[in-house]
């Protein structure tokens, strides 16, 4: 499968193919936050680019060959194979520059690093296996969510600049991570933060916390735009990834 992401391109921009997993029926987006990280840089840069889903069960000879040993995601920018999804952020970021694209990287430190322990507690929680560790793993999950949805309520600097009556007490209102708009730091976060979503309340009936308001905002804000929820997997592939890593509890 092959589609067309466009936006204000012109006959300038790069040719970009990104190769992203594909679902079980082969063709359709699969479970990988790595995928959908570089998906939604790609279209938040507004630069025309295709996608192609991978099968890993039938990889083409022609993508074999293409990156041996490697699987999605990876692309080709003007030809050239990047592999490395960190470094090919990075590249993006470099590349892909103002005044043309808009410039995606946060402008506070702490946005890249808020809720960066998450996934690892989720994980801890979804392959444990025996019911006596449940509730600790689960505070281990809980106290992480807590600490990203502090962080979505602190006010930033330029926030506070703004209330001129200096009220500190007001907390954040903002829509993302680092402000308003989507940055290299939600392109992160917020493919992982889905699949704790929808993985702990398919495996273990846990939801995230209501009192959390912080954090149900930033997703609220996140599923209302285009980027994100039109690069996510279906549920039921994100469900079928985890159906033999979310172990069964049992009491022995």
């Amino acid at each position: 499968m092959t589609d067309s992401a466009t936006a204000n391109g012109d006959d300038r921009d790069p040719e970009i193919e990104l190769f992203v997993k594909a679902g079980i029926d082969g063709e359709s987006i699969g479970n990988c936050p790595f995928s959908q990280r570089l998906f939604m840089i790609l279209w938040l840069k507004g630069v025309v680019f295709n996608v192609t889903t991978v099968d890993l069960k039938r990889k083409p000879a022609d993508l074999h060959n293409l990156a041996p040993g490697t699987h999605p995601p990876f692309l080709t920018f003007n030809g050239d194979v990047k592999t490395d999804v960190n470094k090919i952020e990075e590249f993006l970021e470099e590349t892909l520059t103002p005044e043309k694209y808009p410039k995606l990287a946060a402008k506070h430190r702490e946005s890249n690093t808020a809720g960066i322990d998450i996934f690892s507690k989720f994980s801890a929680y979804i392959k444990n296996t025996k019911q006596q560790n449940n509730a600790a793993l689960e505070r281990g999950l809980n106290k992480a969510l807590k600490k990203l949805d502090d962080y979505l309520n602190t006010p930033l600097p330029e926030e506070i600049d703004i209330n001129t009556h200096g009220d500190n007490d007001k907390g954040s209102l903002r829509k993302f991570l680092d402000g308003d708009e989507l940055t290299l730091a939600d392109c992160n976060l917020l493919p992982k933060l889905h699949v704790v979503k929808i993985v702990a309340k398919k495996y273990r009936n846990y939801d995230f916390p209501a009192e959390m308001t912080g954090l149900w905002r930033y997703l609220k804000n996140a599923y209302a735009r285009d980027e994100f929820t039109n690069t996510c997997a279906a549920d039921s592939e994100i469900e079928l990834a985890y159906a033999d890593v979310a172990k069964r509890l049992s009491r022995s």
